[in-house]
């Protein structure tokens, strides 16, 4: 199936590498703003490591795992559904997106959960921080952090989300096939950068 492409590019492929330019550059700065977030979090651990081994400590840890196993997958079936829509298979692809945003559903769900749980414990960032067992200086300084990682994360999961439905619609309609592939491409990546940054906070605010 042919691509086509808008008047001002002289053939598909070339769209679809300035397609593929855009996003890499996009996730470039998506890169350098989870990096400050993890600089803050080295900082802020380096000055209060007892604070926050204490709330790493007190992490539901296999609810952190079950959502990196499932992220993990959902990387997998997009990957999958990428090389779908290329040999056109379009309803395998349009099923493996599905299985990818069921996924963003199920990690969502679980972070609703600990939040949940965490406001219940009295688990809060600042001066909301009212839970009495946990007594570590800088302890409220690890939830400002943590609701601030998992909150900016889950945000990208939402955007995420609405990519890979979007790229879900033309393969519904059977347009995808050989050249044509640029928009699940694109949602792929984006999809596997939310991936990747889970991979480094679960471990920073669950395991460390």
């Amino acid at each position: 199936m042919a691509e086509t492409h808008a008047h001002h590019f002289p053939d598909a492929g070339v769209q679809r590498h300035a397609s593929l330019l855009g996003m890499w550059l996009f996730l470039s700065t998506e890169v350098l703003l989870f990096a400050g977030l993890f600089v803050a979090y080295g900082y802020y651990r380096f000055l209060f490591p007892g604070a926050f081994a204490e709330g790493s400590r007190a992490m539901h840890t296999w609810l952190g795992l079950a959502n990196t196993v499932v992220l993990i997958a959902s990387s997998f079936a997009v990957a999958l559904a990428h090389h779908a829509a290329g040999a056109g298979r379009n309803r395998t692809t349009f099923w493996l997106l599905v299985a990818a945003l069921a996924a963003g559903v199920f990690f969502l769900g679980v972070k609703a959960v600990e939040y949940v749980e965490h406001f219940r414990a009295g688990e809060l960032p600042g001066k909301w921080f009212t839970h009495p067992g946990m007594k570590a200086p800088g302890i409220s300084l690890f939830y400002a952090v943590y609701f601030l990682a998992t909150g900016l994360h889950a945000l990208h999961v939402v955007v995420g989300m609405s990519l890979l439905a979007w790229a879900a619609v033309p393969a519904w309609k059977r347009r995808y096939g050989p050249g044509n592939v640029g928009l699940v491409e694109n949602a792929g990546l984006y999809w596997h950068l939310v991936d990747l940054v889970w991979i480094f906070l679960f471990p920073l605010l669950y395991l460390v």
